[in-house]
């Protein structure tokens, strides 16, 4: 199936991890020994001095904490705060229905000069929450957001900074001609076509199957998985009527369910079966 080498893009250790403790991490009984994040990590073409790295970097940003397991060994567990990112992340990486119209959630933020890093922050948030910028200071979302978007302000301590809202849309412009100003449909549309580059190809190999083998259904389904999880923060999930003719989202999502429906289970299975640790794990 799929090489890690023909990918256009490398997949970030880092964001491999995170993606591994998202689809199989939260159901282990306890927490996840280093070897076997190694082993499940090579599956994919990371090696163990890159694994090691990256989770030392993902433990000192509070997302892994070091635990032992049930036989000594070393290993990582998810913190809550982690638990809470992944808990509202799955809201939108598993939505199995198009969004129609559900109203806007208006995000209205004002911050002092003389805390304007908090600014930046607050910008950068929004944007990576999937919010458009409908003026200065004023960003907006489909209003289906506004939980997450507040779980995330408050755990930064931006909260108090904002403002929420929810309304709908009366004009001037036609709202699909807003919808283009204040988000750059062009870009996500990109962001689409190359998941659809690297993976529409990889559910067609699999189709023609009749077997699943557990380690390429691992391998593939994490792949496919790491690359389509930033997508619904990329792009908000708008309504198809205000979005452009043959948008590539809609065939970007039907190919990423057909792969968690075929791999997702079978890939656990791989995940599941641990080596024997070495000596001295």
């Amino acid at each position: 199936m799929i090489n890690v080498s023909d990918l256009h893009l490398q997949p970030a250790p880092r964001s491999l991890i995170v993606t591994l403790y998202g689809a199989y991490g939260r159901c282990a009984p306890g927490p996840v020994p280093v070897a076997e994040l190694i082993r499940l990590l090579a599956a994919v073409g990371v090696d163990a001095p890159s694994v090691r790295s990256s989770v030392s970097r993902l433990k000192r940003r509070g997302l892994l904490l070091p635990a032992r397991t049930a036989a000594g060994a070393a290993g990582y567990e998810l913190s809550a705060e982690a638990r809470q990112l992944l808990d509202d992340g799955d809201r939108r990486v598993y939505a199995t229905a198009p969004h129609g119209d559900e109203g806007w959630v208006l995000a209205v933020f004002s911050v002092p000069e003389s805390e304007r890093q908090k600014r930046h922050v607050l910008r950068s948030r929004l944007a990576g929450l999937g919010f458009g910028t409908a003026a200065p200071g004023v960003w907006i979302a489909p209003a289906r957001l506004y939980a997450e978007t507040r779980h995330t302000l408050g755990r930064l301590g931006l909260d108090s900074y904002v403002d929420f809202f929810r309304g709908e849309h009366l004009g001037f412009t036609a709202t699909a001609e807003a919808v283009a100003r204040w988000w750059d449909l062009a870009a996500i549309a990109k962001e689409h076509e190359a998941f659809l580059d690297r993976h529409e190809r990889v559910l067609h190999d699999w189709e023609r199957r009749a077997d699943t083998p557990p380690e390429e259904a691992y391998r593939d389904y994490l792949l496919a998985l790491d690359s389509w999880r930033h997508l619904p923060y990329t792009d908000p999930g708008l309504p198809a009527r205000l979005l452009p003719e043959g948008w590539p989202g809609t065939r970007s999502a039907a190919v990423f369910r057909a792969l968690h429906e075929r791999l997702r289970d079978a890939g656990a299975q791989y995940a599941a079966m641990g080596p024997t640790p070495p000596p001295g794990q």
